[in-house]
């Protein structure tokens, strides 16, 4: 009897033991969306990060990111996305959108984050948009055409579409090919953030590789 007490003891103990350190399991550094969004470019690994001019923790990765982004291999397509909240951040992802669809949000798009970001600009009427952007080389009646087109709601629509299907509250928040969203306080840092990028790429790469055979 002593010896079947003992032997029960050693059993309660061991599977405390297996409960308790599964408690502790640190948690995955990203979410895996329940129901998966497709990707602009069917065939390629997507990259997404939603951002807002007007935050300065995506001021501070933009250093970090564009590097990295620079370095993509062909297989991936980053994509940027305007995160819309309301008031500001509708007019900023406005902006953007309306430089994407005139081909010139590359060659702006760092003077833009400087001037709200370091010299305070507000930048959320079209009027005082369009004549700082003019100082950058941007045809002025071009961008206010644009800025009010009907193919610049539609953008807006989709924009707001994909936020809420990839589930974000803030940014600067990654999703890496429709399926997985992190942001850089989960993964640890910025750094931290394109190496878990990396690590998910390679993931659906291997997936895409398994699947074709």
């Amino acid at each position: 009897m002593r010896n079947l007490i003992i032997s029960a003891a050693l059993v309660a103990a061991s599977l405390f033991g297996v409960t308790a350190q599964a408690a502790e399991a640190p948690a995955a550094p990203y979410v895996e969306l329940a129901n998966p969004v497709p990707v602009a470019e069917p065939g390629k690994i997507e990259v997404v990060e939603l951002f807002w001019y007007g935050c300065p923790h995506c001021y501070a990765f933009e250093p970090v990111i564009n590097p990295w982004v620079e370095k993509l291999p062909k297989d991936v397509n980053f994509v940027r996305i305007p995160a819309m909240f309301g008031g500001p951040w509708d007019a900023h992802g406005q902006m953007f959108l309306t430089l994407e669809a005139m081909g010139v949000e590359h060659k702006v798009h760092n003077a833009v984050f400087n001037a709200i970001q370091k010299e305070h600009k507000k930048l959320t009427d079209k009027n005082d948009m369009a004549d700082f952007l003019a100082t950058q080389g941007v045809d002025k009646d071009k961008f206010l055409a644009t800025f009010d087109s009907f193919a610049i709601k539609g953008q807006i629509v989709k924009a707001r579409e994909l936020a809420k299907k990839y589930e974000i509250t803030g940014v600067p928040t990654m999703i890496v090919n429709g399926k997985y969203r992190f942001d850089i306080g989960s993964a640890g840092g910025a750094e931290q953030a394109l190496q878990l990028a990396d690590q998910l790429v390679a993931k659906e790469r291997a997936a895409t590789k398994a699947a074709a055979n």
